[in-house]
């Protein structure tokens, strides 16, 4: 069988009440209600380490919609709810949840929110929130994209918001595969990121532009400085190495917006 990213899923030995079964890297079983995706390999990296160590600051948590600007989530609902996948019975996963904005609008159109993130912090903040709300559909899990156990039956959508590009591109790879294992066919990936749509030789061009567009309080908005440390110490990628890996991984995309030929947001369906 061939180790690419086209591996076809592969029944191993010795199964009995369930089908287990082999897909790259993830090992996934095939229960009655869908495939359980289990905890990765022993080579997989601490995406802790990754994570931004303003992340896991409570003090940077409480200000971190105000700098993020408040982005709104209401038009994600909408997309999702087009395509069929917000609804009484529906099942949602919130990859990188942060503060859990969108978790807490997803969770009033549909039966359960699965609200991910690697920081404590971050999922502190919003559990409070979601109590304060009355949001007793929405479940805090700490994990990330290589880590996450997806336990239930398949998720009718997947969201995730700039929190993919903390992962190197082929990791990307490995998270989008996972993510394709927990959606059910038809699924929806809502997907934004900080993403390059620019070749590598006009890529200095915009990042200064990029970097002339920062705001001047760190409290209000994202500054230059932290801008060049996104661009020294994090991973947005070009745009035209995404799109292929959403492919290869399963997904087809039907939407695509990018801003600045910076920020992106898809919208994908699992084929």
């Amino acid at each position: 069988m061939s180790t690419g990213m086209g591996t076809r899923l592969r029944k191993k030995p010795g199964s009995r009440a369930s089908e287990q079964y082999q897909y790259g890297p993830v090992v996934g079983v095939r229960t009655t209600v869908g495939i359980v995706v289990r905890m990765p390999p022993s080579w997989f990296p601490d995406e802790l380490a990754y994570a931004g160590p303003e992340h896991l600051d409570p003090g940077f948590v409480a200000g971190y919609d105000r700098k993020q600007g408040f982005p709104p989530v209401d038009a994600d609902v909408d997309v999702l709810r087009s395509l069929g996948a917000l609804g009484s019975d529906a099942v949602v996963v919130d990859m990188g949840t942060g503060t859990g904005r969108f978790a807490m609008a997803a969770a009033r159109h549909c039966a359960r929110v699965i609200a991910v993130d690697v920081s404590p912090a971050m999922l502190g903040h919003l559990r409070e929130a979601a109590a304060t709300a009355g949001l007793a559909n929405v479940e805090v899990v700490r994990a990330g994209f290589l880590s996450y156990e997806h336990s239930s039956g398949p998720a009718d959508a997947v969201h995730t918001r700039n929190a993919l590009h903390q992962l190197p591109d082929f990791w990307k790879g490995i998270a989008l595969q996972r993510i394709a294992q927990i959606l059910r066919p038809g699924g929806v990936l809502r997907l934004h990121d900080l993403v390059y749509d620019v070749t590598p030789a006009d890529a200095p061009a915009l990042l200064d532009d990029w970097l002339g567009q920062a705001q001047d309080d760190p409290e209000t908005g994202y500054t230059a400085d932290d801008f060049i440390t996104h661009i020294r110490t994090e991973f947005s990628t070009y745009r035209w190495l995404l799109e292929p890996l959403l492919q290869a991984t399963g997904f087809d995309i039907v939407d695509v917006e990018v801003h600045r030929q910076i920020y992106a947001a898809y919208t994908c369906v699992k084929r």
